[in-house]
């Protein structure tokens, strides 16, 4: 049987140092944090329906929100798009995503580029032979003289053809011949850095670029991005592309991103989740939001711990309060927030089922309540730092532990003045 080392391949690594690039009102690489993003679904050039899903991503905690800009329509709602948001107050970075025709949208509509925040280009998709860099170069251009930073972002989907051409001829000739695969991965990358380079001969600052190379097979895009990181300065935007959806798509993307942030990789992120139909396009920011916490590198609410329940664990109580309280936490956030409660992002809360692991989860949480399972003493335990601090039945249970909660921020949560 073969065994699994466990040694030093396990230990935490500190983030890779990258160039800082500001977006608006932020800082995207060097020791700022990772930063969370998510793009619409909306038709762009509805002016309403748009701003309505930006200021939803924005809530749930995208702190930058990418849109298409496919046509000339789109491209002249932008500039109403940001000055609707301006004059509700949400000064969140917005990025324009273009392809085909950005080098021709951005030059006919100004006020397109001036409102955009960063855009984003694909160089497998900006034109062919000469076209390809007078194009890319047309869209650098525009960025330079809006000041803007762009995000090259290349998409396995649409690769530039000629590089993934030449990299396949000059393999034939080569002793050591790679798969297929391998010459995909490093083509992906290839297109990244020779775009990089020539964005900055055509003039862009180093620091005015965001890179991304983005594959829907995890190993592949974990690869791609293992390889980039070791060739450019640039701050990397992380994401499977085509995630999928449901939990599939939150199964891949949280393998991917979690191995490449525990190797120190990536600057901001985002998960590419299909939607299921009728649901809020707000669940991959709050997929993102809780692969950054369950990492421990970024904090935004109080998780709660919940056992999974067994055949100790009958009733269905500790399962709705555990949904009560994770609703209840997300709820009283901005409120505590806003209150200047510093670190009460970090606080741990426990919500268990029978005495098995009860007792044990809730000490080892801030505040943690461990109710009673099939035949157990009906006593509702409530633990605050290691300590049982009451003792209440199960009836006013989710009651009572709310008041604690609130106490326990207030008392052990200093306001920042």
């Amino acid at each position: 049987m073969a065994t699994i080392s466990m040694g030093k391949e396990s230990e935490w690594v500190p983030r890779k140092k990258t160039l800082q690039v500001r977006v608006r009102n932020m800082h995207i690489g060097s020791e700022h944090p990772v930063a969370v993003q998510s793009m619409t679904n909306t038709d762009t050039g509805d002016v309403n329906a748009t701003v309505a899903q930006i200021i939803e991503l924005h809530k749930a905690g995208s702190e930058l929100v990418r849109f298409t800009v496919q046509n000339l329509r789109m491209a002249r709602a932008v500039a109403d798009i940001r000055k609707t948001l301006d004059d509700l107050g949400y000064d969140v970075p917005l990025v324009g995503d273009f392809h085909y025709n950005g080098h021709q949208l951005l030059r006919e509509v100004p006020s397109c580029a001036d409102a955009l925040d960063k855009y984003r280009i694909n160089p497998g998709n900006v034109g062919f032979g000469e076209k390809h860099d007078d194009n890319f170069k047309s869209i650098l251009e525009v960025a330079k003289d809006h000041d803007k930073p762009v995000r090259i972002g290349v998409n396995w989907g649409s690769l530039d053809q000629s590089v993934l051409t030449k990299m396949m001829d000059d393999n034939k000739s080569s002793k050591n011949p790679m798969s297929a695969d391998d010459i995909m991965v490093s083509a992906v990358v290839e297109s990244a850095v020779q775009s990089v380079n020539k964005a900055i001969e055509y003039g862009v600052e180093p620091n005015k670029i965001i890179v991304s190379t983005k594959i829907s097979e995890v190993s592949k895009m974990v690869k791609a991005y293992q390889m980039l990181s070791e060739r450019i300065e640039q701050p990397l935007h992380l994401g499977l592309t085509e995630a999928g959806i449901g939990s599939k798509g939150v199964a891949a993307s949280s393998a991917a991103l979690s191995l490449l942030l525990t190797k120190g990789i990536g600057d901001t992120i985002r998960v590419s989740l299909t939607p299921t139909p009728g649901s809020s396009r707000a669940e991959e920011v709050k997929v993102c939001r809780q692969i950054l916490q369950a990492l421990d590198i970024r904090h935004f609410v109080p998780l709660v711990t919940s056992c999974p329940g067994c055949g100790r664990t009958t009733s269905t109580t500790f399962q709705e309060m555990a949904e009560d309280l994770s609703s209840y936490l997300q709820e009283r956030m901005p409120e505590w927030k806003g209150a200047g409660y510093a670190g009460v992002e970090e606080m741990k809360v426990a919500v268990m089922g029978c005495v098995v692991n009860g007792p044990g989860e809730s000490k080892m949480a801030q505040i943690g309540i461990s109710l009673p399972g099939s035949g157990e003493n009906p006593s509702c335990l409530i633990y605050e730092d290691g300590k049982q601090v009451a003792a209440v039945k199960a009836d006013v249970a989710r009651a009572e532990f709310k008041k604690h909660l609130e106490n326990y921020v207030t008392t052990h949560y200093s306001k920042k003045k």
